[in-house]
């Protein structure tokens, strides 16, 4: 659970701005600080509900993309919005947690795969119940307005080219 705060940072910090003059971008900072704060939320719910799995939300992220089958570590990169660099460590830890094992590609020996274990299996869908339960259905957003946000963070995401086949306007 979030550490009850004294005050509202985000309305802290659109105070500021408007006080500086900044009233160009108060509404674009406000959105920002927003999502950044509520990120922080769900990331630290989600590690507090994975820790007792030995996982953090990288990790789950990672477990659940092996649990389709096998993948290249550059291909799951790509897939996710995680660095390279994270998801070589979040293998590095799967793999001596015995929940993932890499091995060489059958086809090209110089690529290396990315696999779950069965353990790693269990252990994943042990996380999704889990993490379904304590995070994703507590959500305080009806459907409708989940929905809505959805869509409007995708505008925002579709402005930078994030979204496949919608194109910045």
């Amino acid at each position: 659970m979030a550490k009850q705060l004294d005050h509202d940072p985000v309305e802290a910090a659109r105070q500021y701005w408007r006080d500086e003059g900044w009233n160009d971008s108060v509404a674009g900072m406000t959105v920002v600080a927003s999502i950044t704060r509520a990120d922080q939320i769900f990331l630290n719910q989600s590690n507090s509900v994975l820790r007792p799995f030995g996982l953090t939300f990288a990790r789950y992220q990672v477990l659940g993309w092996l649990d389709g089958g096998p993948m290249l570590l550059g291909e799951l990169a790509s897939h996710m919005w995680l660095t390279a660099a994270t998801v070589t460590t979040s293998i590095d830890g799967l793999e001596k947690a015995g929940l993932s094992r890499r091995r060489m590609h059958p086809d090209d020996g110089r690529m290396t795969l990315a696999e779950i274990t069965p353990k790693g299996r269990r252990v994943y869908a042990a996380a999704v119940e889990a993490i379904n339960t304590k995070v994703f259905s507590k959500v305080a957003l009806s459907r409708s307005e989940a929905k809505q946000l959805v869509e409007l963070i995708g505008k925002i995401r579709a402005s930078v080219g994030d979204i496949v086949g919608v194109v910045p306007r």
